[in-house]
This record gives structure tokens, sequence and C-alpha cells, in this order.
């Protein structure tokens, strides 16, 4: 166990120690790294024969930035979403985010491949720009200038909403279900996060309610310590005790749920896997030092460091592709 990160927890509990605002979120402001992730999931969307022409995208998560937003905006799509537990997105910060944007995909720049970013996934076959899902006539059409200045304005109107051609809205806490409507959205994007939501069932019934039909959502969950451990398995071997004064008062902090708990509950939501891709690597932790709750995890689980998936409302016709 590691004594450090227990006190830092419990410093969490003492007042003046710790405030919210010290956790900096998750994720990044690069304009770079949030084109190549709102690029991946488009493509491999693409690849599964799922829609990747989305009016209405919701993002679980965004962090410090809501450029994976802007630029599913300056895709084509018209109303974006933020959804997050804190908020540590700011418009200063987002407009130099938005205009490096707008000139990444004016000039058809190349997918940010594992060279600039080696542990970003999904990994893609190829990073040379989509044309195929984003033809020129409906990239144009996306980049003019009248909507490039309609979202920058909707950028700017982030905190009263005023309503627009382009709109965007940001919830933190996002924990109501009722803050999207029902069916509403056409894709919904998670870029490593779900591994840090406490009520799993809740939030895997709201990408149900909230998927249009047709609708995807498009996830990566990352399985490993983040941080708190220093095998990538490592944070298996905590009991729940030393766990809890390990997270202290912080707002959020990694579930330590394994893959196989996701896809039962997801599954449980209504949801159906379309596609699912699952990144492996050796056990660092003896079985013996690993705490009780995880003994009996699958080997599967074990060795599932991350993974891709795609899912949709449950129809009873789907099948899941490797």
């Amino acid at each position: 166990m590691s004594l450090l990160r227990v006190l830092k927890g419990m410093a969490t509990y003492v007042p003046g120690l710790y405030r919210m605002s010290e956790e900096s979120g998750h994720g990044t402001i690069s304009a770079r790294y949030c084109y190549s992730i709102w690029l991946r999931h488009l493509v491999m969307a693409h690849q599964s024969g799922l829609s990747v022409q989305p009016s209405v995208v919701a993002e679980l998560g965004p962090g410090s930035s809501l450029g994976v937003g802007l630029a599913a905006l300056l895709s084509g799509a018209s109303t974006y979403f933020a959804l997050d537990v804190v908020r540590y997105a700011h418009n200063q910060t987002n407009a130099a985010v938005l205009e490096e944007l707008v000139r990444l995909f004016r000039d058809r720049a190349r997918i940010p491949d594992e060279a600039t970013y080696p542990k970003v996934e999904p990994r893609l076959d190829s990073y040379e720009f989509p044309h195929e899902v984003l033809p020129e006539r409906r990239l144009a059409e996306a980049l003019s200038e009248d909507r490039v200045k309609a979202i920058r304005d909707a950028l700017y109107s982030l905190e009263t909403g005023k309503d627009g051609p382009i709109q965007m809205r940001y919830f933190a806490p996002w924990y109501d279900l009722a803050a999207l409507a029902p069916a509403s959205v056409d894709m919904i994007v998670s870029q490593a996060v779900l591994e840090y939501v406490d009520n799993l069932p809740q939030t895997y019934g709201a990408f149900y309610q909230w998927l249009a039909p047709g609708g995807v959502a498009s996830l990566v969950i990352d399985y490993k310590n983040h941080g708190t451990a220093e095998a990538w398995d490592g944070h298996w071997a905590y009991s729940d005790l030393a766990w809890r004064l390990m997270c202290g008062k912080r707002p959020y902090y990694i579930n330590r749920e394994p893959h196989s708990t996701h896809v039962r509950v997801l599954r449980q939501a209504g949801l159906a896997l379309v596609r699912e891709v699952r990144s492996s690597r050796a056990p660092e932790t003896f079985n013996g030092r690993l705490a009780k709750r995880f003994r009996g995890m699958p080997e599967a689980d074990r060795t599932t460091a991350s993974a891709f998936l795609q899912v949709v409302k449950n129809t009873g016709r789907l099948a899941v592709t490797q």
C-alpha cells in the first residue's frame, strides 16, 4: 500500500488543505489532440457502418477542453452537449482551440498518430485525412465563414445559452438524466472517462435514454491504475477501506471496475455492442496480492488494459465485431 497516496486522500477531508479547483481535470487543451480524438471516433463509426453525420453530439467528460465538441461542430454537427462532474473548461482557452481546429480542418490535416500520441486509442489502420468520411462538399459547407462565426458565437454564448443556428450546452454536474431529451442524441463520445464514473447503471441507462434511433455511443475505457500504483494493475490490490481513504473527498476517482462489468451493465441498460476492441497487457500484480473482491476476476479482465466500444440501442439483430 502507498502510504503517501492514502495520506493525500485523507488530506482532502481537512478544510483548507484541499480545494476542488486544485484538480486540473483530465484531458488536454491541445487542439491537435481533440482533432485526433474526434476523427478517430468518426473513422471507427464509418468502418462499422454507423452514421458519420451526427447532428447532435454529446461528450461525457470533456475535462479541460471542449475541443472534441468543437471538432464535431466543424465537421457538420449543429448541437454539442458537454457533460461533466466539475466544470473545468473555460471560454478563453476554448476560443484558441477553436481557431486552431479551423486551421486543421481547412488544411485537411493528417490525423495525429502514435508518433504524436502513442497511448491514445482507438488505433486506426490509416491516419490520412478521412475524405471518405468527410467529403469535400460537406466539409466546405461546415467550414463556411458564416458557419464558423456561428460556432464562435455559440461558444461565447455558452454561459447564457443564447439560441442560434449552432447550439452548445455545458452541464456540470450532469447527473440529471432530464438534462437531455430522450432519443435526441446521434452520437455520444467518451474518451477515457467511464473508468471514473461511480454509478455505471445510471450512466449507461442515460446513454440508452438519450440515444436517437440509429445513434451510437463511441467509448474508450482505460482500466489501468491512473497513477494510483506502480504496476498498471496495482489498483486492484488495494482493500476497499484503503481505496476509500485514497479517494477522500475528491469529486471523482477511478471506479476500478473491470471490462466485464462495463459490458454486463451496458447490456442490462438495453445497449448492444456493435464493436469491441480490447488492448491486452500481461498482469504485473500476482493474483495473491489482489484485494479479495478482485481475486475471482476472469482472466480476460486481468489482461484487458483498455477497450474501445461502440454501442447502440439493442435491436436484437446486432453482432459484435472484434
